[in-house]
C-alpha cells in the first residue's frame, strides 16, 4: 500500500513538472452547493475560461535592442561576451560590470580609476556603436549572474 501511495505521489509530481499550459476555469459556486453536498443539481452559470501565455522576462528583454547579437548592453550583458573585443576581458569587462548600472553609454567613460588606454578602448567601441544601455533586469543581474550564470 505504501508503495502504491509513493508511486502515485511520484507520478503526480512528475506530471506537474511537465510544464503543461495552465488553464483557469472560474465559475460562481451556488449557495445551495455550500449548504448541502447531497444536492444533485447545481445552478447553471456562465463559465469563464482563460489561458494566459507564459511570459519569460529574459525573452521579453531579448525582443528589445538588447537582443541584437552585435551589441553589448552595459547593464545586462554577461561578462563573457566582452571576450569578443580585444583588451576588454577580463579586467576592463569586470570594471564595467561592477560599476553598472549606466543611464547613458557615455557614463562608462566616467568610471573612476580607468587608465587612458582603457578609456581609448571604450571610446572606440562607443564610436563603433557596439554598446547599448537598457534598463537593468533582475533576470540577468540577480546574484552574480553576470559573472557566473552556471553555464559550463
Amino acid at each position: 500500500m505504501k508503495g502504491l501511495v509513493r508511486l502515485l505521489a511520484v507520478l503526480t509530481i512528475a506530471i506537474g513538472c511537465l510544464g503543461l499550459p495552465l488553464k483557469v476555469m472560474a465559475s460562481p459556486m451556488p449557495l445551495t452547493y455550500l449548504n448541502s453536498f447531497s444536492s444533485a443539481t447545481l445552478q447553471s452559470s456562465s463559465v469563464l475560461l482563460a489561458e494566459a501565455p507564459k511570459v519569460n522576462p529574459a525573452d521579453a528583454k531579448l525582443a528589445t535592442e538588447y537582443g541584437d547579437k552585435e551589441k553589448i548592453d552595459l547593464n545586462n550583458t554577461h561578462i563573457r561576451y566582452f571576450r569578443n573585443y580585444p583588451g576588454f576581458y577580463p579586467t576592463l569587462a569586470s570594471i564595467i560590470v561592477q560599476n553598472a548600472p549606466y543611464k547613458v553609454i557615455e557614463d562608462v567613460l566616467n568610471i573612476p580609476g580607468l587608465s587612458e588606454r582603457q578609456k581609448e578602448r571604450l571610446k572606440v567601441q562607443i564610436d563603433d556603436e557596439v554598446f547599448t544601455v537598457t534598463e537593468p533586469e533582475p533576470v540577468y543581474n540577480a546574484g552574480d549572474d553576470r559573472y557566473n550564470p552556471g553555464v559550463y
